[in-house]
């Protein structure tokens, strides 16, 4: 399976998400405090470099979806067609992070079929658990569930 390219901006977001936390950069200047992602090292409003990580609820909802069909890669080509889906988070619409929406935090990119996908479902974050699903020392792309009502 790919994984996320890590640089220095972004590392603290991917050791959160080792511990099962979204957090997302926001500006520490006081006055401004907008949530920014992806990480950057100055705040585009009002080009501070002071930043902090603050803790999102893990809710959203799905902006948008597509289903990818083969051919793929082939560790990708044997869980297809699944989904890949844009969630919109709560607390900060205009930020936007992509994952798979799954039926638990190690079920396969394939456990949720296609017809139980909408824009618009709520859905909370959940991270890879499974030893199988991580190697040591990788990073836990966050998934998503759909919430339940």
């Amino acid at each position: 399976m790919l994984t996320p390219v890590v640089d220095d901006d972004g590392t603290p977001f991917w050791e959160y998400a080792a511990r099962g936390e979204l957090r997302v950069q926001a500006c520490a200047e006081p006055g401004c405090g907008e949530l920014r992602f992806p990480p950057r090292p100055c705040c585009p409003h009002c080009h501070s470099f002071a930043a902090e990580w603050r803790r999102m609820s893990g809710r959203g909802r799905i902006w948008s979806y597509v289903i990818p069909h083969p051919p793929l890669l082939p560790d990708y080509a044997a869980q297809a067609p699944y989904n890949v889906i844009v969630v919109e988070l709560a607390e900060a619409p205009r930020i936007r992070l992509v994952g798979n929406l799954v039926a638990g935090p190690d079920a396969r990119l394939d456990s949720v079929a296609r017809e139980r996908i909408r824009i618009g479902a709520r859905v909370q974050v959940v991270f890879p658990r499974e030893p199988k699903e991580l190697e040591e020392g990788a990073v836990r792309p966050p998934r998503w569930t759909l919430e339940r009502s």
